[in-house]
């Protein structure tokens, strides 16, 4: 799809048959009214948009959208804007400009509560987050969970830690399940063998199986890292994995029915329509995370 500005609204035909698709700046709320007013919506995820099937689809979005999400949000932003001037959010994480603009270290905490604020966006050109003075009302609701995860990802702050974690009694076995973890294998049953090349989920996330060794997993290394063996009667072999791209997620197909017991306990299952879009999302996050590293570097040279 082509670019756009964050507030504005996208709708075009749909490519692949009488309908239309549609991209809106996120909010929850606005969402469920969405998905109430077109209960026949998908969302893409290669897209980033949903797909409204039918042929007077485009009509029906265009006049919800003129309904739902004004061009123009600039009363309500003059007035968050006001707001802050009164009574201004003072950290070292956030300045104002056109919007309010947050730089933090990384932190899952800081992301997921940013991403529940209405209207606001991560801009991947000056690696930020920007949040529209419409939404100042949930920013300072939000703001001391921000600013403590934001201090706990400080650099001091994590080595800190880290040295702390030294000295604990577990972290010499953590540290061993971490190389184990990094040697990408996992055991298996040597009479239920995953098949290779396809996407699995199992107790290590998504992954697809490069091989299967056929080496016998040691009793010890599958009771220390691997709890869930236990359950197996079978011999255990080693099975190779790698993580799956985006694209062969979003190509995976899902499961029709809920996961057995004899399946987790085996250690390997088709994953399920919920466990794929989790996966999507975060496959996703980390190959445009990627794509930053290598653009900023490439900009360096």
């Amino acid at each position: 799809m082509a670019a756009r500005e964050r507030n504005d609204v996208e709708i075009s035909e749909d490519g692949e048959g009488p309908g239309a698709i549609v991209s809106f700046p996120f909010d929850a709320a606005a969402v469920e009214r969405f998905r109430e007013a077109f209960p026949r919506a998908r969302w893409n995820d290669d897209l980033a948009a949903w797909r409204i099937p039918g042929t007077t689809a485009m009509l029906r979005v265009a006049r919800w959208l003129d309904r739902e999400l004004p061009s123009t949000f600039t009363l309500v932003d003059e007035r968050g804007r006001d707001s802050f001037s009164f009574e201004p959010i003072v950290s070292p994480y956030l300045e104002a400009a056109d919007e309010i603009v947050g730089r933090t270290p990384y932190s899952r905490t800081v992301i997921e509560e940013l991403r529940a604020i209405p209207w606001a966006w991560w801009n991947g050109e000056d690696q930020a987050w920007h949040v529209p003075f419409r939404s100042i009302d949930e920013l300072r609701r939000r703001g001391p969970s921000i600013e403590a995860a934001a201090q706990r990802s400080e650099p001091e702050a994590r080595r800190k830690r880290r040295e702390a974690a030294k000295s604990a009694p577990e972290y010499e076995e953590e540290k061993a399940t971490a190389a184990e973890r990094r040697r990408r294998r996992f055991p298996v049953p040597a009479t239920e063998i995953p098949p290779p090349d396809r996407v699995l989920m199992s107790h290590e996330g998504p992954l697809v199986v490069l091989e299967v060794t056929g080496e016998i997993v040691p009793a010890e290394a599958a009771a220390r890292h691997y709890p869930w063996s236990s359950e197996l009667f079978d011999d255990l072999v080693w099975a190779l994995w790698r993580r799956p791209t985006h694209e062969e997620l979003v190509r995976a197909w899902p499961a029709r029915r809920p996961t057995t017991t004899d399946a987790f306990r085996r250690g390997w299952w088709q994953p399920t329509i919920q466990e794929l879009r989790a996966a999507r999302r975060a496959a996703r996050s980390v190959e445009r995370a990627q794509e930053t590293r290598r653009a900023g570097l490439s900009a360096n040279d």
